[in-house]
């Protein structure tokens, strides 16, 4: 249904989208996650042409809908946007907001427009509203009034920019159960969402967005359950990362402590597993830097589960077999055994770091 070919587009000081390709199938419910400022918003826009690309084809049915030739307007007509925003009129009535793009852009007469978002009304359960005013509605609401208004032309295609995002919690339900009736009725939609639930519930694509284009695509059980690059696996599980670069035995100890001190303070790590993390940090890492004959070169990641209040120190370095637990005094492997479990240590010679281990970090309180 549209084909997406080195769709790239740029601003004077962002690019959102580089090279971005990808085939969206009659039918698919597509999410499209990631983190903040990394393109999904400008991508739907990009596809009905509310953003004009830098460079790039989009075709629609076969139409190239980004040739100079093409009527904007029709494109309009087939791929409706539902924004976060609501962009409800306020001097009209609720079924007023929903009868206008039919009769303006569609030609139909006053009944058979009103006819339509009667029965639209019905279905995202707001016939009883049809003749009161925007600001008499709660922010649910007007978003399903949204909803119906776009429902209203007809769309082939219907993109959703974060529609529930600007809603109280409490409303948040009663749109995404529109959302998901409209996902089983056939429709083919692009949802972005901040929801991870109701994405991989509403689905049966996924893409996750990051580094300027669809970082990685799948299932909602691939994405969600085993998704296979980095990004993906962090954002998903919401995990939380400080990376730390070693490659000096003088290097700022009390800075980097300093640096993993303000990580657990801005990820509200609580007290007792921040306090394990610097424990770990000390006699796994700066003990065993120490104890090297050679210069250093370490890369080390701190992973914080908010989902799961745990946290995981990945170390990987380079040089000859060495494992730190090994290496260490008694004491510090005592004191390293009662605040870590799941020890996990291999050696891959073909690798940049040679060395990688992972310490599961306990809280203590188990």
């Amino acid at each position: 249904m549209i084909t997406i070919k080195n769709l790239t587009k740029e601003y004077l000081s962002v690019t959102p989208l580089k090279d971005v390709s990808a085939q969206i199938n009659d039918g698919d419910v597509i999410s499209l996650i990631g983190p903040s400022g990394t393109g999904k918003s400008t991508f739907i826009r990009c596809l009905n042409l509310l953003e004009k690309p830098s460079s790039g084809q989009i075709w629609l049915d076969g139409e190239e809908i980004t040739a100079p030739t093409c009527n904007v307007e029709e494109v309009h007509k087939k791929m409706g946007m539902v924004f976060q925003s609501f962009n409800l009129f306020g001097h009209m009535t609720v079924i007023e907001n929903v009868m206008a793009p039919t009769i303006d852009l569609l030609g139909k007469t006053n009944q058979d427009a009103y006819d339509e978002a009667m029965k639209l009304l019905r279905m995202v359960g707001l016939a009883d509203k049809a003749f009161s005013w925007p600001d008499e509605l709660s922010g649910g609401q007007k978003q399903r009034v949204a909803i119906a208004r776009t429902l209203a032309m007809n769309p082939k295609v219907i993109l959703l920019d974060e529609p529930t995002s600007a809603l109280d919690p409490t409303m948040v339900g009663e749109v995404q159960a529109v959302i998901r009736q409209l996902a089983v009725s056939g429709k083919t939609m692009l949802i972005v969402t901040h929801e991870m639930d109701f994405a991989k519930a509403i689905s049966n694509r996924v893409f996750y967005m990051d580094e300027g284009g669809i970082y990685e695509e799948g299932t909602p059980e691939e994405i969600f359950d085993n998704p296979k690059r980095e990004k993906t696996r962090r954002f998903v599980r919401r995990l939380k990362v400080l990376e730390l670069d070693i490659t000096s035995k003088t290097y700022d100890f009390l800075g980097t402590q300093s640096q993993i001190e303000d990580y657990c303070v801005k990820n509200q790590i609580d007290h007792g597993l921040a306090r394990h993390i610097h424990l770990v940090f000390e006699e796994a890492i700066h003990q065993n830097i120490t104890l090297l004959k050679g210069k250093p070169k370490f890369r080390i990641a701190i992973e914080y589960s908010q989902e799961k209040a745990t946290a995981t120190l990945f170390v990987d370095y380079a040089g000859e077999k060495y494992n730190l637990f090994e290496k260490l005094d008694d004491i510090s492997v005592s004191i390293l055994k009662k605040i870590t479990q799941d020890k996990i240590y291999n050696y891959d010679s073909g690798r940049e770091y040679e060395n990688h281990m992972e310490l599961s970090i306990t809280d203590g309180t188990a």
